[in-house]
Parts: structure tokens; sequence; C-alpha cells
């Protein structure tokens, strides 16, 4: 929508007043009846697939939010509820993980090298794991570094040694770490034992 104002009026919309459209206010800003129609359509639609996403996030909600290890992951510093929503759906049952390095590398967290006789011989399959609980423990690692003090001097050591994206990457790393013995253990976070 944005670019069809911007295309045919030659000024630019605010992604809070495309909120705030409505099919009528469409009509009196627009006065191309064909354009005003294309607008008109893109808003319902917009709106249709809002209701949706509403209807989908209140039934996972209702259906998480009494299990046990959503609770537990409420403990961690930088998981809220939408990513402890997604960290608990997105990982299912923690006991087809045998070991938590396999955990964090499904959730891409870990580097992946190919390694023969101590010599780097290329890079693996960046791209394998789950592309959502890496975001929900990226995302997660913003949120401790940001209110944690503790996680936050860890970030900082590691902030001096390399770039600001491998620190965030490592305390996502050890976010993950810690996630995988609060779901296969459900107890409370300890960021002491996680970050010591």
């Amino acid at each position: 929508m944005q670019n069809l104002f911007s295309r045919n009026r030659g000024r630019s919309i605010s992604a809070n007043e495309v909120r705030r459209l409505t099919p009528e206010s469409v009509a009196e800003r627009v006065a191309d009846p064909n354009l005003a129609l294309a607008i008109q359509s893109t808003v319902l639609a917009m709106r249709g697939q809002q209701a949706a996403i509403e209807l989908l996030e209140r039934e996972a909600w209702r259906q998480t939010k009494a299990s046990p290890t959503w609770r537990a992951l409420q403990t961690v510093s930088g998981i809220g509820r939408i990513l402890g929503l997604t960290i608990v759906l997105e990982t299912g049952p923690i006991e087809r993980f045998g070991h938590v390095g396999h955990y964090a590398s499904y959730c891409r967290c870990v580097g992946s090298q190919h390694v023969s006789n101590g010599k780097q011989k290329g890079q693996g399959n960046t791209k394998n794991g789950n592309k959502y609980l890496a975001w929900a423990y990226v995302e997660a690692a913003n949120f401790a570094v940001r209110y944690n003090p503790q996680i936050k001097r860890y970030y900082q050591r590691k902030r001096a040694k390399t770039k600001a994206v491998v620190a965030t990457k490592a305390v996502a790393h050890k976010l993950a770490r810690a996630c995988y013995h609060i779901l296969r253990e459900g107890r409370a976070f300890d960021v002491n034992r996680a970050f010591a």
C-alpha cells in the first residue's frame, strides 16, 4: 500500500497511517476509483490476515500457557511470553535431543565446519536446523544483554575480542544450552550456572 500511495500520489504514507486506513477513508483520500479499489481490497485482506493471526496466537497461548516447561522458560533472562511460546512449540519433545550439543546445533547456535587432522576442510550446511529457534535465541540474547548485568558483562568480554554479532550469538548459544536443561529437568534458570 505504501508503494501504491508513493507511486500514484507522489507522497509516502507511514505504517501507522496504513494501519488506520479503512475502505471509506481510502475512497476519500484517493480520487482515482481503480486505485482506490486496489487499496481498499488490500486493506480488507490485511484486516482478514490480522484476525487470523490473532486467532492462531490465542489458540497457541491457550494450549501452551499451562505447560510447566513454558513456565520454567519464563525464568530465563530475555525470554518473555512470545519467545517462550516459540521455543516450546518449535522445540517439540526435548527427549528427541540426546545431548545439549545436538539441541544447540538444531537451534543454529554453533558453527558449522568440516575439520580433518586439525585443518579446516570447508564449511558445513549453515542453513541446517530450525531458523525460528535461531531467531528466538538471538532475540532473547539481545534482551538479556540489555536487562541482566551478569549477562551484559559476559557479552562485553566477548565483544572486546570479536564482532558484536559473534558476541550476541555466543550469548544466544549459552541461553540455548540453559533452556535445554530447563526443558529437560524443569527447574528454574540459574544465571550463575549458565554465565559463570
